[in-house]
């Protein structure tokens, strides 16, 4: 029976009021959404927890205090290189105007696509040999962003807790709401999302650090700056190894001459190819392989709705819909089946 026009108008406009919903309330869903993520990642943590019956608002608390403890610890292991980068900056905005000086003296025929070039690059729009410093953050800046950051902080944090809280709870109501979903499907879920997220971040910090050892041999600047950057960039399938390959491109054409240029971009591509093509599939497995299509396209999706939280988030969130998706497949065959043998 096919639909009527209303009922296509009507899920037309529901998809877009549901796309602009999540788009303007990111602030409040993506915090929250974010959480849930976590405490399902954390599924093997809360189940140790469990094994050693340890009370569950105690376990929900040691769970969100090695959270935000490992999140800290990372802002605080990141934040010198990030400055140290951020430092380099004029020095690496006078080189790449050097270039660009010497590229037109050669194409003296594209004369206006170099002084554009020179004038994207320059400041002040100037030729002026005087450097200003990178600008940072105000104190004003960050008192004024100081408010919104803590609540949502407070919303992800409150969220992450009370899910630990009730994780089994939760369970059990939807399993009893939703005819086609059983507990079980959503523990399977959980399992799933917590082996792919926990694999691939060592993987990535395994290639992270071999990316490190690679730019410190053939005399990159910070090479720790590359190889944190490779962690997190992977992350993002596609779309961060392709921003990524770009940033070394631009520092090898700084940085060295000639041919030597590329090789930073090429040595990155070689690697991540080799890790894309052989490692991931064989560590990861067939059970959690992924259509291709599915996550570019849900990684376009997320990206465009929320931006860089959206790009970590998708993959995840994808895995854990298609295994729930495939649990509803079992639970409606299963009456299929059964009629077929009476």
């Amino acid at each position: 029976m096919r639909p009527s026009i209303n009922t296509v108008c009507l899920v037309t406009l529901t998809i877009i009021i549901s796309l602009v919903a999540l788009h303007q309330a990111r602030d409040l869903i993506a915090p929250v959404l974010s959480a849930l993520l976590l405490g399902i990642v954390m599924t093997p943590l809360s189940d140790f927890w469990d094994k050693l019956r340890i009370p569950a608002a105690i376990a929900a608390s040691l769970s969100v205090l090695v959270a935000i403890a490992v999140i800290f610890a990372l802002l605080l292991v990141l934040e010198p290189y990030i400055s140290q980068a951020i430092s380099q900056g004029p020095v690496i905005r006078e080189e790449l105007r050097a270039t660009v000086d010497e590229l037109r003296r050669l194409l003296r025929g594209l004369e206006q696509i170099s002084n554009d070039m020179a004038a994207a690059i320059e400041p002040n729009g100037s030729g002026s040999s005087e450097e200003e410093p990178m600008a940072l953050p105000s104190l004003t800046d960050a008192l004024f962003y100081a408010p919104q950051f803590l609540a949502q902080f407070l919303i992800f944090t409150g969220t992450l807790y009370f899910f630990l809280l009730a994780r089994n709870a939760v369970y059990d109501w939807l399993s009893e709401n939703i005819a086609a979903l059983a507990k079980s499907d959503l523990r399977r879920a959980a399992s799933q999302v917590s082996r792919y997220v926990l694999t691939i971040s060592a993987i990535n910090l395994s290639f992270g650090a071999l990316v490190t050892v690679v730019m410190q041999l053939i005399g990159m600047p910070t090479p720790v700056v590359w190889g944190l950057l490779a962690f997190v960039l992977n992350f993002v399938l596609y779309l961060g190894p392709a921003i990524l390959i770009a940033m070394l491109t631009v520092t090898g054409i700084v940085v060295f001459d000639g041919a030597a240029s590329f090789l930073p971009p090429a040595l990155y591509i070689a690697m991540n190819a080799t890790e894309a093509q052989f490692v991931t599939p064989t560590l990861v497995g067939k059970s959690l392989a992924v259509n291709p299509l599915l996550v570019f396209l849900s990684l376009v999706f997320w990206l465009w709705l929320w931006g860089p939280i959206g790009g970590i988030i998708a993959i995840p969130l994808l895995i854990w819909t298609l295994t729930v998706m495939k649990g509803f497949g079992e639970q409606a065959a299963v009456p299929a089946d059964n009629k077929a043998a009476l």
